[in-house]
């Protein structure tokens, strides 16, 4: 996704020989995006990679549900109302979904008791609350409150998260392609530009200490929106070494450097991810527009071509009323959105936010599934309009 990382012990040229010390001949894996023209890593097991056999399955959330013909109008989602538990692979409640991306929230409170594939799409989790570690073939990966957490397709893993603590994540899965950095952030040699919003630095990758086994040999698989089950005769963590831009990263929201301008700046500047059909933007504290007359607040915006999702993290949400740390608002194509009453006669001459929100702009129509409209608040889309009390009930 970033660079090139080395770990462990490789040969001096790919798809030659490595030997253990006893002799004992590796194993070469080549994990590849795009056929073989995207990024790739090579892998080093100690056994045969693909030896897995199947086996029944007892793991997996169920399909997206029922989807509702909902009305066009504007939603606010209590996503914090849901408390599913049990293992990560287990606990994903989907709310919304198109052609490109679903969006989902995870409450776990359990360990993973098997490897998962999502073969699928790429992952991308932010955590609102809790933490814990991945588990994968290329090293541990710690995670912690207010990370973005980025796994590729066709990873192996298994989530640890912290029991000790609530856990509160939401999850977007990529359907239609890889999740990435914007290309405007980039030079020609794909180094990220000194003007990006982040640098290398700030991305974290899997710390690898050689092979290990946790005695579990179940291996779930997602492909097609089903669920398969592998069993290894041997630990699928048997890595010696690896190379390659193939491999889950971490990275906190509160190291993005946001843009400050004179004038509201459009979200697209505050970009963090993309992907086919999707931009994830970041929100974070910032000094606001430095104009006197500046309007601080979001302007009221008709987006002809976008459903705008956005998580609220925490902080002063100042353009909305109702809302609390987890919530999740679908705004529409087709409507115009923007502030509640009174706040954007509030905003005018600039200031400080202190929110902290993650934005989805959808290039398709979102579906709403039914677990979403069990936690939707029924007096939001008119809450625009009236200026009395307006409570998330």
């Amino acid at each position: 996704m970033l660079e090139r990382r080395s770990c462990g012990d490789l040969p001096a040229k790919a798809h030659t020989a490595l030997c253990a010390k006893s002799g004992e001949l590796r194993y070469e894996e080549c994990i590849t995006r795009a056929g073989f023209d995207g990024p790739y890593s090579i892998v080093y097991h100690e056994r045969r990679p693909h030896e897995a056999e199947p086996s029944d399955v007892a793991h997996g959330w169920g399909p997206l549900g029922s989807k509702a013909q909902r009305a066009l109008k504007r939603h606010h989602f209590r996503s914090f109302e849901v408390r599913r538990g049990g293992a990560a692979l287990d606990a994903r409640v989907a709310l919304l979904e198109n052609e490109d991306v679903a969006i989902s929230v995870v409450a776990p409170d359990a360990e993973d008791p098997t490897y998962f594939v999502n073969a699928d799409g790429d992952q991308l989790l932010f955590i609102r609350e809790g933490g814990g570690l991945l588990k994968t073939q290329f090293g541990d990966l710690r995670f912690r409150e207010n990370d973005y957490l980025y796994l590729p397709r066709g990873l192996l893993h298994r989530f640890l998260p912290d029991t000790a603590r609530a856990q509160a994540w939401l999850l977007i899965e990529s359907s239609s392609g890889a999740i990435g950095i914007p290309r405007q952030y980039r030079n020609d040699i794909g180094q990220l530009r000194m003007g990006a919003p982040y640098g290398h630095r700030d991305f974290r990758g899997p710390e690898f200490s050689g092979p290990s086994d946790e005695g579990i040999r179940q291996l779930v698989v997602k492909r097609g929106g089903a669920f398969f089950g592998f069993r290894y005769a041997h630990s699928p963590l048997d890595l010696v070494g690896w190379d390659g831009t193939y491999y889950p990263v971490a990275f906190s929201i509160l190291d993005f450097q946001a843009k400050v301008g004179r004038v509201h700046l459009p979200p697209t500047e505050h970009a963090t991810f993309a992907m086919p059909g999707a931009l994830v933007c970041s929100f974070v504290p910032r000094p606001l527009d430095y104009d006197p007359q500046a309007i601080a607040c979001p302007y009221p915006h008709s987006s002809v071509d976008i459903d705008e999702v956005i998580y609220y993290v925490r902080g002063n949400f100042t353009s909305r009323k109702g809302i609390s740390p987890g919530s999740i608002s679908l705004h529409p194509a087709g409507l115009p959105h923007g502030p509640h009453p009174g706040a954007y006669e509030a905003s005018l001459g600039g200031g400080r936010t202190e929110e902290l929100a993650v934005m989805l702009d959808c290039a398709r129509p979102l579906r709403v599934t039914s677990a979403a409209l069990a936690i939707d608040e029924p007096g939001y889309h008119h809450s625009f309009v009236d200026s009395g009390s307006h409570s998330t009930g």
